[in-house]
C-alpha cells in the first residue's frame, strides 16, 4: 500500500528539501515555550491570528495592544484577550468550530518572527477576565509547536514615535 504524503512532504520531495527540513524541524521546533521565546512573546506589541472554521475556510486577523498582549502562563500555555471590536466574531467563532490556532509574531525592527501553533479554548469566567481588564473573553492556547521562522524577506521597519 502506497504511503499518502502530506502536502508539506509532497513539496519537500518535489523541491529536494526533505533532508534540510528534517534537520531544521529537529533543531528548531519545540512543544514548549523557552524563556527566550517567552520574553519575545510578552514583549510583542501585536501578533497575527490564524483560524479556520469546521469547513476549513481560513481567517487571519491582527491582534494588538502593546507589550503584554499575550502572556505566557507556563511553557505550554499562552493567554490573550478579546476586546470589543467590530462584533463579527470571525476568529473566535472559528475557534468554537475548530480550536486549532496559529499565531505569528513579527519584530520588523530586528527582522525576526516566531510561530506558535496550538489548540485554543475561550473563557468568559470572571477570574480569567481579571487578567485583562475590559476584555469580553480570553483565549487560552495550549502550545503544540513553537519555532522561529525564516527571517528572509521581512522588511526592516522603524517604529514612528
Amino acid at each position: 500500500m502506497a504511503q499518502i504524503l502530506s502536502g508539506e512532504a509532497q513539496l519537500r520531495r518535489q523541491f529536494g528539501t526533505e533532508e534540510q527540513a528534517a534537520k531544521l524541524t529537529e533543531r528548531l521546533v519545540s512543544s514548549q515555550v523557552s524563556m527566550l521565546f517567552r520574553m519575545y512573546i510578552e514583549a510583542s506589541e501585536f501578533f497575527f491570528l490564524a483560524t479556520s472554521n469546521s469547513a476549513g475556510e481560513c481567517d487571519c486577523s491582527f491582534r494588538g495592544g502593546g507589550p503584554g498582549t499575550v502572556r505566557v502562563l507556563d511553557p505550554q500555555t499562552l493567554v490573550f484577550p478579546d476586546y470589543p471590536g467590530n462584533g463579527l466574531y470571525q476568529s473566535l467563532g472559528n475557534l468554537l468550530e475548530n480550536p486549532h490556532i496559529g499565531m505569528l509574531f513579527i519584530d520588523f525592527e530586528k527582522g525576526q518572527r516566531l510561530r506558535v501553533n496550538g489548540v485554543a479554548r475561550i473563557s468568559t469566567d470572571a477570574r480569567d477576565l481579571e487578567l485583562f481588564p475590559g476584555a469580553l473573553s480570553v483565549v487560552y492556547v495550549t502550545v503544540r509547536d513553537v519555532y522561529t521562522n525564516c527571517s528572509k524577506r521581512i522588511p526592516k521597519l522603524i517604529k514612528a514615535n
